[in-house]
């Protein structure tokens, strides 16, 4: 059974259906009921997926996300702590604090309370499999992304964190780092590096991707299904690049 936050984004979404193809029972996490509704209504899984409204930085709403997951299906494997911001580029400088706080609850404390409340009942079931979503900016640097860059980091700390806590409980902690995927984030991204020209924000991006394109929700996706299974056993506490070569250099 895997929890997914995040859930009626591009990649939530896509990790959730390709989880309900391979027989998992799924519980979506979303700020929106109605995105949540539409997402469910496109799954078509009736039975095997259920819908909680909760934000990521709401203590209480993600403990009842949790227990109505466990409710529903009897108890945690998985969680697919998803659910992000880039928030507003600017240079630090130029940065008002509360920018940088809604950046770092979401991306930051939003994956912690979500690990928080999957931890007892990961062991209760005697193992399980926790995925956070980073980013390639989770190892490098960028002008004017302080907050997205610092929180990204701060995933791949906690995850490293987590993984040495929990695994003698056999609870696996695994990041997942994409590079540009072609989803609503990225569009926002271009438009915010280049706001007058955005298809030389498209460009300049793919020049800095050896593979020369941007990846799918559906190949990230298969990487969360690869760390969420069995197939994965051995693997705990790395981030795992997802960026088409970006990071290789």
């Amino acid at each position: 059974m895997a929890v997914i936050t995040g859930a009626t984004g591009g990649i939530g979404e896509a990790t959730a259906k390709l989880f309900l193809d391979e027989g998992s029972r799924v519980m979506l996490v979303g700020r929106s009921q109605q995105k949540l509704d539409a997402t469910l209504g496109r799954l078509a899984a009736e039975g095997n997926a259920a819908g909680f409204v909760a934000d990521a930085t709401d203590e209480a709403a993600t403990a009842s996300s949790v227990g109505a997951a466990i409710e529903a299906f009897g108890g945690v494997d998985v969680l697919i702590a998803n659910a992000g911001t880039e928030g507003h580029f600017a240079p630090i400088e130029a940065l008002a604090v509360s920018e940088f706080e809604d950046v770092l609850r979401t991306n930051v404390i939003g994956v912690f309370l979500s690990m928080k409340y999957c931890i007892e009942p990961m062991k209760n079931r005697g193992g399980g499999s926790i995925i956070a979503l980073s980013s390639i900016a989770g190892i490098i640097g960028a002008p004017t992304m302080a907050p997205y860059i610092a929180s990204k980091h701060a995933v791949y700390g906690l995850v490293k964190t987590a993984a040495l806590e929990l695994a003698p409980f056999g609870v696996r902690v695994n990041a997942i780092g994409p590079g540009p995927i072609d989803n609503r984030m990225i569009r926002s991204l271009e438009s915010q590096f280049n706001p007058e020209d955005t298809a030389a924000a498209h460009e300049f991006v793919l020049s800095n991707i050896p593979m020369q394109r941007y990846g799918t929700n559906e190949e990230v996706a298969n990487l969360a299904l690869f760390l969420a299974s069995d197939e994965s056993t051995f693997c705990t506490g790395s981030i795992h690049m997802i960026d088409g070569g970006w990071t290789a250099g």
